[in-house]
């Protein structure tokens, strides 16, 4: 039971690192929409972490589909599925002669990202409470 814990630690961690590239866009966008930020900064610094953040959140779904969590696994599907369509149709870098006109669309899409993500933090604090409560059950 002890890998159990191990498995669900690394995931929060991991789900953690997520959302700090996650906020870390979104202090970019607000920087850029009170004018603390030139927009070519600010779109470099954005595009610098999505491609880490799309392929951590893929590592992250992996991880639980391998180790056999197919309920966190397919609640990390949607978002996944969504990185890879926005891959795909190349919409995933924030252009830098165009960010003023999409600035409360990306802004829209990184907040909702970020609501996704705590529900999967919660999630994953569950997990790892119960995994941790049955471990102390057994051990009686």
């Amino acid at each position: 039971m002890a890998s159990e814990i191990f498995v669900w630690l690394l995931s929060f961690f991991t789900l953690i690192a997520v959302l700090a590239m996650v906020i870390y866009q979104l202090m970019c966008l607000a920087d850029l929409e009170y004018d603390y930020i030139n927009p070519y900064d600010s779109s470099s610094r954005i595009n610098s972490v999505v491609l880490p953040e799309f392929v951590v959140q893929g590592l992250l779904g992996l991880f639980f589909l391998f180790t056999g969590h197919w309920v966190m696994f397919l609640l990390c599907m949607p978002y996944l599925y969504y990185n890879v369509k926005l891959y795909m149709q190349k919409q995933h870098l924030v252009d830098v002669t165009e960010i003023f006109n999409l600035l409360h669309r990306e802004k829209m899409r990184r907040l909702f990202k970020l609501a996704y993500l705590c529900i999967l933090l919660f999630m994953c604090i569950f997990w790892m409470i119960w995994s941790v409560l049955e471990d102390d059950n057994v051990a009686e």
